[in-house]
C-alpha cells in the first residue's frame, strides 16, 4: 500500500509532524510559497515581456488575470515534492488555516498536478491528538479564501507598483508605497507633527511629607488652593502652552516658593478620609497583536523578534497557532487552564465559573483560538527550557502566564484618599494623599502586564497610609515647591503602532512585523530608543499622498478594504467587481485614472518642502528633501541637516542657528604649519568633521577630511585638535621585517594596521598617541575573531531544499551568518543564541536573501547587453515563507526608477481562462 504524502510550509513543522505520524506517512515542506507574482523583471517570461501589463504581473485588461511564476530557488523544491509524490497514494495539504496557508496549498496543487486523491487537513495546534483528529476530518481547499488571497495580492501589487513610481519621480528614488505601509507612515508622521506643534508650559505644585499621631510618615501633594483645583498639565493648550481655563489655580515659581514658606509653620488637620474597594479583572489571552505589544513592553523585543520566537514555538508544538484575532479558548483549553491554576496556585485563586472573552477589535478573524500552550497539561516554562532558545523561552513564559491569569479570580483591594488642609478662604491649602492596598492578588499572582516579576509588581502597587480620621492633627515634616512641565505626546513605538493599526482595523496583525521592518528598511523611520522617528522623506511622501491621493491613505478606506477582503473570504462577494472598482473606478475615482490625472498636478518642489517655522519678519523656513538628503532653506540660504536629526528638534532658534553657521561657511581654525593650507571645521550630512585645504575640480583634488571623535564638537575643537586628527593615518614605524605599522580611525573605530593584518585598539588606547611598542604588542595578540577565516559554528549537511548543498553557520567579522557557498545571509541582529538556529530557519534566511538580491559571492561581470532585464519593471520583495507575512511585501518597490525606453513590438496575446503560470 502506498504512503500518504503530507506537505506543510515549514521544515520545523514537518519535523514535528514526523514525530506524530507513523511510517505510513511522508512529511515534506514547501518552505513557504512555491510561486508568486514576478519579483523582478528577470522573472517575467519572454512570451509576455512585451505586454503593457507585464511589469505589473497582472493583466488588468483581462479580468485581472495574475501571472504566477516559480522562482529559480523553488524549482528544486517542487522537483523534490514531485519525486515524493510518485511514492504516495494520497496527498494531504497541511498548511496553516488562514488565507496564506490556503493559498500555499492551492499553489501546490497548481504546480504538482496530483493524479491521486487530494485533501486539505488543518489543525490549530501541533499535538498528536490535534493532528490525528485532523486526519479524520479533512476537507477540500476553500476556494473563497483563495479568491480573497488573490484579490489581496493583486491589490497590493497594483497599489505598490503604480504608486511607487510616482514617489520616485516626485520625491526620491527607491521609495515604496503600500496600502498598510503608507497608512502606518502617516500615523507616525502625524504624531511627529503634533510634537512639532507642541508648546511646553511650566507649572508648580507643592510636595509634602506629613506625620500623623501614629504610624509612619506619608507623602501628599497640593490639590487645591483657595477653593480652586491646582492646575496641572491637562489644563494647558498643547499648541500654545497657555492656560486653557480660568477655574483652576496656576502656581508659578516665586509664588510656589513663598506659599511653601508660609505653610511650613501652619496647623494641618485631616479634612476627610475615604476608602473605596476596587477589583481588577485579568486581561484576555493573547492575540497576535497583543502578544507583539506585550513582547515590546515586557521583553523589549521588536515585533519581528517576538513573532519569530512564537513561530518556532508553534512549529515545535508548544503553542497554538500564533496568527489569530480571537481571544476565545476551546472548552478543553479552559478545562486544562483551570486545572493548572488549581494545581499551581490553589483553589482560592480559581473562580467558580469559567471566564469567557469576546473580541472587540475591528475586522477580527476568529477562525482560531487565542494563543495558548498546547495539550491537556500545559508544560511550565521550566519544563521546556532545555529544548528552546532563550528568546523562545521568554515568549513561551509570557504566553503561559497570560493563559493562567485569564482564568483566575479578579484582584481585590482598597483605594484610600486623605485630604489635609490648612488656612481658610483664599489662603486655604488642601493636600491630598492617595493609598492603595491589595487585599487579594488574584490573577496578579501569575501575571502583571508590563512586569517581569508579578510578586514585585504587587508590592510596588501598594501604598499604605497610616490610620487617620477626620479632625486629626498632622505635622508637616517637609514642604517643598516642585516645578513641572507639560510633555509632548509620546512618539509611537512598535507596540503602540501595532495597537493603533489594530484598533483602526488596518491590515492584519500577522503582517505588522514585516510592515514595521519595511518602513525602517526603506528609511521612512529610524529608532530613537524604542520610539519610531519619521524621516523628512516620510513627511514628503505623506504630504504628497494626503494632498493628492487622499483616499489611498485614508484610515477608513483602508479598514473597509479589509472588510471587503473578509467578505470575499466568506463567499459573500466576488473578487472581480471589487478589483475593477479599485483600479478603474468610474473613470475618476479608480487608482489608474487618479494617478494619470495627478501626474501633472503634483509639484515635486511643493511636496518636498516641509514648513518648519516663520521668522519675526514672516519669512518661512522649510526643510526640503533633496537628492542628497534633507536641508534647511530660508530664501536663497540653505544648510544641510544631519540624517539622524529628529524633526521636532528643529525649532526656529535651532534652524536659524544652523542656517547662520552654513551662511558663514566653514569655520577656519587656522593654517597647517607645514603646507600653509587652511584647516576648516564643517558640519555635513554625516556629522562634523575637519578638512585640510580646498577641493580643486580642475586638478581633481579632494581635500583630506576626518570626522570628529573623542568628544570633540565644532564648538570645542581647536587647531591643535584638528592637526592631530589630520595626522591620521599615522605611521608609527616599522616592524622587524621592515613593514610599516599604521594607526588610523575608520568606520568601526580606531585600529592599527600592518600590511593586511589589523587589530582594534583597546578602550584605554588613544589612536592619536599610541606608539610603536604598544602597537606591536597588540599585533602579537591573537585576533578576537578570525576575520580571515570565519569560525564555523554549525553545519547542516546535504539540505534537500537547496539541492543537497551544505549550509554553514559562520561567525564572521560583522556577526553570525549562514552560507550555502553561493549566498551569504546574516542572522537577525537581535539573535541571542546563533547555535539555536534550525535547518529550516537557515534555508529561509538564504531564500529571503536571494529574493531581495545581493548576498552572493562576486562573480565575473557579464556583458552589459546580457545583464539584468528590461528597465522599468519593479522588483518586489514577495514573501517566500509563512514566517514573514506576504502582506508585508505589498510595497516593496523597485531598486531604481524606470527609465524612458523604446517599446517593443507587442507579443501575441495568449488568453487562458485560468491564471497564467510558469513552472
Amino acid at each position: 500500500m502506498k504512503k500518504r504524502l503530507v506537505i506543510v510550509e515549514s521544515p520545523t513543522k514537518a519535523k514535528t509532524l514526523r514525530r506524530f505520524l507513523g511510517k505510513d506517512f511522508i512529511v515534506e515542506s514547501s518552505i513557504g510559497h512555491v510561486r508568486d507574482l514576478p519579483a523582478s523583471a528577470a522573472e517575467i517570461p519572454e512570451e509576455v515581456k512585451g505586454e503593457p501589463w507585464a511589469r505589473l504581473g497582472v493583466n488588468v485588461e483581462e479580468e485581472f488575470e495574475p501571472l504566477y511564476v516559480v522562482s529559480p530557488e523553488k524549482r528544486k523544491v517542487i522537483a523534490g515534492l514531485k519525486a515524493r509524490l510518485k511514492e504516495a497514494g494520497e496527498l494531504l495539504l497541511a498548511t496553516d488555516e488562514d488565507r496564506e496557508g490556503e493559498a500555499i496549498s492551492w499553489h501546490l496543487v497548481q504546480v504538482l498536478h496530483p493524479k491521486m486523491p487530494m485533501r486539505r487537513m488543518v489543525f490549530h495546534e501541533i499535538t498528536r491528538d490535534a493532528v490525528l483528529a485532523a486526519l479524520e476530518s479533512t476537507r477540500d481547499i476553500d476556494e473563497n479564501m483563495v479568491e480573497a488571497y488573490k484579490a489581496r495580492r493583486i491589490i497590493d501589487r497594483l497599489y505598490g507598483y503604480e504608486v511607487s513610481p510616482m514617489l520616485w519621480r516626485k520625491v526620491a528614488p527607491r521609495l515604496s508605497a503600500g496600502r498598510v505601509q503608507s497608512v502606518a507612515i502617516r500615523m507616525i508622521v502625524e504624531r511627529e507633527l503634533e510634537r512639532m506643534r507642541f508648546r511646553s508650559a511650566g507649572f508648580w505644585d507643592l510636595a509634602a511629607e506629613f506625620q500623623g499621631k501614629s504610624g509612619g510618615p506619608f507623602a501628599a501633594r497640593l490639590a487645591s488652593l483657595g477653593g480652586k483645583r491646582l492646575a496641572d498639565g491637562r489644563d494647558f493648550d498643547p499648541q500654545t502652552g497657555l492656560l486653557a481655563r480660568d477655574d483652576v489655580a496656576h502656581l508659578e515659581g516665586a509664588a510656589a516658593a513663598a506659599l511653601a514658606d508660609r505653610l511650613r509653620g501652619a496647623d494641618f488637620r485631616v479634612l476627610s478620609t475615604e476608602e473605596k474597594p476596587f477589583s481588577q479583572a485579568p486581561a484576555p489571552p493573547f492575540t497576535t497583536s497583543t502578544l507583539q505589544q506585550e513582547g515590546g513592553r515586557k521583553l523589549r523585543f521588536d515585533a519581528r523578534r517576538t513573532m519569530r520566537a512564537a513561530q518556532r514555538l508553534y512549529e515545535m508544538g508548544y503553542i497554538t497557532y500564533m496568527r489569530t484575532d480571537s481571544v476565545a479558548l476551546a472548552p478543553e483549553a479552559v478545562k486544562a487552564t483551570r486545572a493548572a491554576v488549581e494545581r499551581l496556585y490553589g483553589k482560592e485563586f480559581l473562580p467558580e465559573e469559567q471566564i469567557s472573552y469576546v473580541t472587540r477589535v475591528k475586522n477580527a478573524q476568529e477562525a482560531h483560538e487565542a494563543i495558548r500552550p498546547t495539550g491537556e497539561n500545559f508544560p511550565t516554562p521550566s519544563e521546556i527550557a532545555a529544548s528552546v532558545s532563550p528568546d523562545e523561552l521568554r515568549v513561551y513564559e509570557l504566553i503561559w502566564m497570560r493563559t493562567m491569569a485569564c482564568q483566575m479570580k479578579k484582584a481585590q483591594g482598597r483605594r484610600m484618599t486623605v485630604r489635609i488642609g490648612a488656612g481658610t478662604g483664599a489662603e486655604e491649602a488642601v493636600f491630598q494623599a492617595n493609598g492603595k492596598s491589595i487585599d487579594f492578588p488574584g490573577f496578579l499572582r501569575a501575571y502583571v502586564e508590563g512586569s517581569d516579576d508579578p510578586d514585585a509588581e504587587i508590592s510596588d502597587q501598594e501604598t499604605i497610609l497610616p490610620p487617620l480620621e477626620a479632625g486629626d492633627a498632622v505635622t508637616a515634616a517637609a514642604i517643598a515647591a516642585e516645578e513641572h512641565a507639560t510633555q509632548p505626546p509620546p512618539r509611537l513605538t512598535e507596540a503602540s503602532l501595532v495597537k493603533a493599526l489594530e484598533e483602526s482595523g488596518i491590515g492584519r496583525p500577522s503582517t505588522y512585523a514585516s510592515i514595521i521592518e519595511t518602513i525602517q528598511r526603506r528609511e521612512y523611520t529610524f529608532k530613537k530608543g524604542s520610539a519610531l522617528v519619521p524621516t523628512f522623506t516620510a513627511f514628503a511622501v505623506v504630504k504628497l499622498m494626503t494632498e493628492h491621493l487622499a483616499y489611498l491613505i485614508d484610515f477608513d478606506f483602508t479598514a473597509k478594504m479589509e472588510d471587503r477582503l473578509d467578505s470575499i473570504a466568506r463567499g459573500e462577494h466576488e473578487a472581480l467587481p471589487y478589483l475593477r472598482e479599485f483600479y478603474f473606478g468610474n473613470g475618476v475615482t479608480g487608482l489608474r485614472p487618479l494617478l494619470e490625472r495627478k501626474e501633472h498636478d503634483i509639484d515635486p518642489r511643493a511636496v518636498c518642502s516641509i514648513p518648519i517655522a516663520k521668522t519675526a519678519e514672516g519669512e518661512e523656513i522649510v526643510v526640503r528633501v533633496g537628492r542628497f538628503g534633507p536641508f534647511l532653506q530660508q530664501g536663497e540660504a540653505t544648510a544641510p541637516l544631519p540624517d539622524d536629526i529628529c524633526p521636532d528638534e528643529i525649532s526656529l532658534e535651532r534652524a536659524l542657528e544652523i542656517l547662520a553657521a552654513s551662511k558663514e561657511g566653514p569655520q577656519v581654525l587656522g593654517k597647517h604649519p607645514e603646507t600653509g593650507e587652511p584647516v576648516y571645521v564643517r558640519v555635513g550630512r554625516f556629522g562634523p568633521y575637519v578638512q585640510l585645504g580646498d577641493s580643486d575640480a580642475k586638478l581633481k583634488k579632494k581635500p583630506k577630511m576626518i570626522s570628529l571623535f573623542g568628544g570633540l564638537t565644532p564648538e570645542t575643537v581647536t587647531l591643535a585638535d584638528a592637526l592631530r586628527l589630520l595626522s591620521l593615518p599615522r605611521t608609527l614605524g616599522k616592524d622587524t621585517n621592515g613593514v610599516d605599522v599604521i594607526a588610523h580611525y575608520g568606520r568601526y573605530g580606531a585600529y592599527i594596521k600592518r600590511g593586511p593584518d589589523t587589530r582594534s585598539l583597546a578602550p584605554t588606547d588613544d589612536v592619536l598617541t599610541i606608539e610603536l611598542p604598544r602597537a606591536l604588542e597588540l599585533l602579537a595578540q591573537e585576533k578576537r575573531s578570525q576575520r580571515s577565516a570565519p569560525a564555523t559554528l554549525k553545519v547542516f549537511e546535504k539540505v534537500a531544499a537547496l539541492d543537497g548543498a551544505d549550509i554553514k553557520l559562520m561567525n564572521g567579522r560583522y556577526g553570525p551568518y549562514v552560507s550555502d557557498g553561493e549566498t551569504n545571509a546574516s542572522l537577525p541582529r537581535d539573535t541571542t543564541d546563533p547555535t539555536a538556529l534550525t535547518e529550516g530557519e537557515a534555508v529561509q534566511l538564504i531564500l529571503d536573501r536571494r529574493s531581495r538580491g545581493g548576498g552572493r559571492k562576486r562573480r565575473a561581470r557579464r556583458p552589459a547587453a546580457k545583464r539584468g532585464a528590461r528597465a522599468g519593471a519593479p522588483a518586489e520583495a514577495a514573501a517566500t515563507g509563512e514566517a514573514v507575512a506576504p502582506e508585508g511585501a505589498e510595497a516593496a518597490a523597485p531598486a531604481r526608477a524606470a527609465r524612458p525606453q523604446k517599446r517593443r513590438a507587442p507579443a501575441k496575446k495568449v488568453r487562458k481562462k485560468r491564471a497564467r503560470s510558469t513552472e
